[in-house]
């Protein structure tokens, strides 16, 4: 039988395993995906009606949002029409353009792709600042084609339409030297406020990148973190994992 390269690195990532504690989430159902940064934890369902974790409550937040981010750029979405909001004094204020997905765990700058997977990046001042209609907001596109972009402290990740993985070099201002191909598949990709990288294969398989560092923000190798279902979205912060399974059961779990 012949072993393909692709067969031999799924090998490789199932071999080298973490265990962790996984404990299921019981006051919240039907969680479609999950943000956690800064201490914060946000949530949509498959409603699309957006969560903020306090305590060990979900707090209802209003609006209508499929996808949900929280991080050192505040709390911002994106609703099934792909139209932007960042949560103002307690509501929804709209910005122009249109993403599917985006990610406010830069260093208070927000990224993003559109429904034809092209790259966005609004710079620190833009983000920061933007009050509602009439402030600016300059999106600036970078190179590359990506379904899913998230940020932390020693760069960006992302995943393409073929699950390849991607690792960018970006700053406050959206400057960058484009994209580096990194090993491995992943449908999904999240990174933490301290710059560790978690992601979900098309398998609904959880990985998390080893090594990372200043120096080595690509880090040295994926590891598994065995479930006990098929898993379709993660996020981490502070010690805490949180995953989202294909049938819409949230687990958190510490390490």
């Amino acid at each position: 039988m012949r072993v393909t390269a692709a067969v031999l690195l799924v090998l490789c990532l199932l071999a080298v395993s973490h265990a962790w504690d996984c404990q299921k989430v019981v006051n919240i159902k039907n969680l479609m995906q999950i943000d956690a940064g800064l201490g914060q934890v946000v949530a949509t369902d498959t409603s699309q009606v957006p969560y903020y974790l306090v305590g060990d409550t979900w707090i209802r937040l209003p609006g209508s949002l499929k996808h949900i981010t929280v991080g050192p750029a505040g709390i911002w979405g994106v609703n099934k029409a792909d139209s932007i909001y960042k949560y103002v004094a307690g509501n929804w204020v709209q910005a122009a353009g249109l993403l599917k997905q985006l990610d406010a765990g830069g260093e208070q700058f927000i990224v993003g792709a559109n429904m034809a997977d092209t790259p966005f990046c609004l710079t620190r001042s833009a983000t920061v600042g933007y009050k509602g209609p009439g402030s600016p907001i300059p999106w600036t596109g970078l190179p590359g084609a990506v379904k899913y972009y998230s940020c932390g402290p020693f760069g960006c990740w992302a995943v393409n339409k073929n699950d390849d993985i991607f690792l960018m070099s970006l700053n406050q201002e959206c400057q960058n030297k484009g994209w580096s191909h990194i090993d491995g598949k992943l449908f999904m990709i999240e990174v933490a406020t301290d710059g560790s990288v978690f992601g979900v294969n098309s398998a609904g398989s959880v990985f998390t990148r080893d090594g990372i560092t200043a120096s080595k923000p690509e880090g040295t190798g994926w590891s598994n973190i065995p479930m006990s279902m098929r898993m379709s979205h993660v996020t981490y912060d502070l010690g805490r994992l949180w995953v989202v399974s294909k049938s819409a059961v949230t687990m958190v779990c510490t390490p």
